[in-house]
């Protein structure tokens, strides 16, 4: 149903975007790149967190990590991963599909400054085995998503949590 509500999604607000369907599984920054044919970095992960008492979602760049100083900065309180099937409840992705197109409910959405260093990005699409091919402003504006800056600078010593 996942990929459904993804594939509706695009239908409808931007129907020239096809979800591609791999023959093997995306469901990690890793596999993704691969089977894309891209750097780790252009794999837009969707991070679903509790920050206090909010869910919220963080789409970065595949190879990026949360800044726990940052996202504190930003969002109040530390970031706090959800279980997979409250992931599967909230967003009605599951883990490895997980994405910001097509959820059930509204929910915050975050496009992290780490996309920023990319025109194009593949996040994935609903499914351990789907993704799209968009661009970074265009999916940000698809999904009405603030910006943010959350995830460590490339530099050594960055305090990290995923």
């Amino acid at each position: 149903m996942s990929l459904q509500s993804v594939k509706a999604f695009f239908a409808e607000h931007a129907p020239d975007i096809v979800v591609i369907e791999t023959a093997t599984s995306s469901a990690t920054v890793a596999l993704a790149a691969e089977a894309h044919g891209v750097e780790t970095g252009q794999i837009a992960k969707t991070i679903c967190l509790r920050a206090g008492d909010r869910v919220i979602l963080i789409v970065a760049g595949g190879d990026a990590r949360i800044d726990n100083r940052k996202f504190r900065e930003a969002f109040g309180g530390k970031a706090r991963m959800l279980e997979a099937e409250q992931v599967v409840e909230l967003t009605s992705h599951p883990i490895g599909g997980v994405c910001p197109f097509g959820l059930p409910a509204p929910l915050p959405i975050y496009c992290d400054a780490s996309l920023r260093a990319y025109d194009e990005v593949v996040p994935a699409a609903g499914a351990t085995n789907a993704a799209v091919r968009i661009g970074v402003g265009r999916m940000a504006a698809l999904v009405a998503a603030e910006w943010c800056d959350v995830c460590q600078d490339s530099q050594p010593g960055s305090q990290a949590a995923e």
